[in-house]
């Protein structure tokens, strides 16, 4: 058992030279019953837009406060100890910026040790301690409540969650023990290691409080009053607290095995066996339902440090950075003074696309929508799926009555397109062919005002081509956007040698307002994330057609690590309109993307792939097979042929592409793959996993980064 009292901490002191203190000032306060409960408030000095953090300084202040409080209470001064944040902000957890520059294993043990011999402390004073949370406590913020003997939440605080896994390391503070046998090992497998992986998803707080994190909810008006009383309460004895979540023997016996391997089976099947820390998570788990508190935080220390010092993590941290810092100031936005104010929005079309652009236009931006199309049937389709899409949200309780119904009032349809002679702005969602879409901005460009802007969704056509035929050529921009509309974070705004800045300004700021993060590219074929798709695709289409069976292509990319196989990946984009980007990049770049006109043949099946329950594409339907039989040769290629086929080909097109100027820098590049194709924070995006792969040096004789970004190892 690791005696945390007699570990030196000195070798972490210097991460503490850029550390913004989180600091634990303390106020005794007389409870009615006139109890004493020392109240410590976590507070950095800033605002709420920068949380509270858990650094080494932090962490040994807070420990400093906690051994003066156990000495108060040991002499009778005081009853309990409570410990809140700040205004809205609990902690956001541990300081990563620090992590990430622990410089070796021991030290990272040590950032773990320092966590554990901290917060652990808070079960060991002597007295209750009571948290008190009351804003957004994530990782270690969450983990200081769970370290405390009771916990009460406030009912609007913004989030609540161990994300860990989400970056690449688990919950080292006490998380991975003290969770599941707090909430049971169901809940403690979606908080810890299911949330992370669906997009880092969050618990509200009622949620948390009903999966038994939380012994107590209450209203933020009179949260720390009543937190107060209730926590007097407990100490009386008048309230008592039941945990009806806590495991019991059956659960642990029973239950937690068999929960476990269902777990397991889930991750085998969504993600793979590449990433590492949630498979790390679950062993934790699993090994929590035995055992000591003790026993647990040791083995939460030496995962942590194992974790944090390699690849994963070290991508990890690139790809957050990437996200929070370089995706919030994108590189080339114009002046936002120059964009154009827009009051009102057209979108041309009204089917999926369309109808789903107009939803979350009129939500966002909350102006009035017009949507058009052929005929009046087609056009009161699209209202009625926009109408419903609301009506939805309302039931939720993601829109409240008010706002619904003028969401709705705002949406309307005609067939008449001199009503789009106010719009501001105006995008076009009709079929991906050039000439469909000059008709349609030809005709719309004679109605709307001279600065109105134009915008085209198109995903892989040259959007100079597509303006060519206007008489204002500079009001157009690519916009384009993924799918699903509403969730997919990226939108990459094309900038042609015409486009001003006025327009390339007014779609910045359209991005913003519509919750996206925008990334500007060039008129280049593809832009930036289907041309890299389609080099994806092109090679695994190019070994099935060589011969190889489709789930071995499949299993042939898993350690690219992405989400999703190939053609699961092309199954989910449609198989129409995976043909066309195809043949769009291979008509481009013949000498380097594939394509097989016997690809349309098969896209124009009902159903072409045979998947199993996780989604994993398994083989093909027999209607599928009988459509590729006479393409299809008798070579089939090796799993590492096509592996390294596919690394060699992304490094040298994103070589390529940067030569060309489609994005200032590689971080663009892969920070459009992460938020436009969900490319796995622990590949830290496309370009630090090919370094690490050695597929730069072989394609051009350099890497992308200097140094590569990889662990610091031991």
């Amino acid at each position: 058992m690791t005696n945390y009292d007699e570990i030196d901490f000195s070798p972490i002191q210097s991460l503490t030279d850029d550390e913004v203190i989180t600091h634990s000032p303390v106020r005794d306060i007389r409870l009615a019953s006139g109890k004493v409960l020392a109240l410590i408030t976590l507070d950095n000095g800033r605002d709420h837009k920068r949380p509270n953090t858990l650094g080494p300084a932090t962490m040994t202040e807070l420990g400093q406060t906690l051994a003066g409080l156990a000495a108060r209470a040991a002499a009778g001064e005081i009853q309990a100890v409570g410990i809140t944040g700040k205004q809205y902000i609990m902690a956001a957890g541990a300081d990563l910026s620090d992590i990430s520059r622990v410089g070796s294993k021991a030290n990272a043990r040590l950032v773990a040790q320092l966590g554990h011999k901290v917060l652990g402390s808070l079960s060991e004073l002597g007295v209750p301690t009571f948290a008190f949370v009351n804003g957004l406590a994530l990782g270690g913020g969450l983990e200081i409540a769970l370290n405390s003997t009771y916990r009460t939440v406030d009912a609007s605080a913004a989030a609540i969650a161990l994300p860990e896994v989400f970056l690449g390391i688990i919950p080292g503070w006490g998380g991975a023990y003290l969770l599941p046998n707090l909430i049971g090992i169901e809940n403690a497998l979606e908080v810890v290691i299911s949330n992370p992986l669906k997009q880092n998803r969050m618990l509200k707080p009622q949620q948390a409080y009903e999966y038994g994190v939380f012994d107590a909810i209450f209203g933020s008006a009179n949260y720390l009053e009543d937190s107060l009383k209730w926590a007097d309460g407990v100490l009386g004895g008048t309230i008592k607290v039941e945990r009806k979540s806590v495991p019991g023997k059956i659960e642990r016996t029973v239950k937690w095995p068999v929960a476990i391997k269902m777990a397991r089976g889930m991750l085998e099947s969504r993600i793979g066996r590449v990433p590492r820390s949630p498979y790390v998570a679950l062993e934790l788990l699993e090994k929590a339902r035995s055992g000591t508190k003790a026993e647990g935080f040791a083995r939460e220390d030496e995962a942590l440090a194992d974790l944090v010092t390699g690849d994963q993590f070290a991508a990890s941290m690139y790809a957050f950075d990437l996200v929070q810092k370089r995706a919030k100031r994108p590189v080339g936005a114009p002046d936002k003074a120059l964009a154009r104010t827009v009051t009102k929005v057209g979108v041309i079309g009204a089917g999926l696309m369309a109808s789903q652009f107009a939803l979350l236009f009129v939500r966002k931006l909350q102006v009035p929508v017009l949507i058009t199309d052929l005929d009046q049937a087609r056009v009161d389709k699209g209202l009625d799926y926009i109408r419903d899409e609301i009506g939805k949200l309302e039931a939720k309780g993601r829109l409240d009555g008010d706002t619904a119904n003028k969401l709705r009032g705002l949406i309307h349809g005609t067939t008449d397109k001199s009503e789009y002679a106010d719009c501001d702005f105006v995008i076009e969602a009709v079929f991906e062919e050039v000439g469909v879409k000059q008709q349609v901005f030809e005709e719309i460009e004679q109605i709307i005002a001279e600065d109105a802007i134009l915008a085209t969704n198109t995903s892989s056509l040259s959007v100079a081509e597509i303006g060519s035929k206007l008489a204002h050529p500079e009001r157009l921009v690519g916009f384009h956007f993924f799918n699903p509309v509403a969730v997919m974070p990226l939108i990459e705004i094309v900038k042609t040698s015409q486009t001003s800045d006025a327009a390339l300004s007014t779609a910045f700021v359209v991005a913003r307002g519509l919750g996206k993060n925008a990334v500007l590219t060039a008129d280049a074929p593809g832009f930036v994330v289907n041309r890299l798709l389609a080099k994806v695709m092109g090679e695994a289409a190019r070994a099935v057609y060589e011969g190889t069976p489709v789930e071995r292509v499949e299993k042939a990319f898993a350690p690219l690590g992405l989400p999703m196989g190939p053609f699961q990946l092309i199954d989910l984009v449609g198989w129409k309109v995976a043909a066309h980007v195809q043949d769009t990049m291979a008509q481009a770049f013949p000498e380097r993307f594939y394509a097989n006109e016997n690809f349309h043949a098969l896209a124009e099946l009902p159903e072409i792939v045979e998947k199993d329950k996780g989604g994993r594409v398994t083989g093909w339907t027999k209607a599928a097979e009988k459509v590729l039989k006479p393409a299809v040769g008798s070579s089939p290629v090796e799993d590492a042929t096509i592996l390294r086929r596919v690394q060699d080909g992304l490094a040298e097109e994103i070589h390529l592409m940067l030569a060309e100027g489609v994005v200032p820098e590689v971080e663009d590049i892969d920070l459009c793959l992460i938020l436009g194709a969900g490319w796995p924070f622990i590949d830290g995006g496309a370009s630090p996993y090919l370094d690490r792969e050695g597929a730069s040096e072989r394609v051009f004789g350099d890497t992308f980064h200097h140094p590569v970004i990889r662990g610091i190892g031991g």
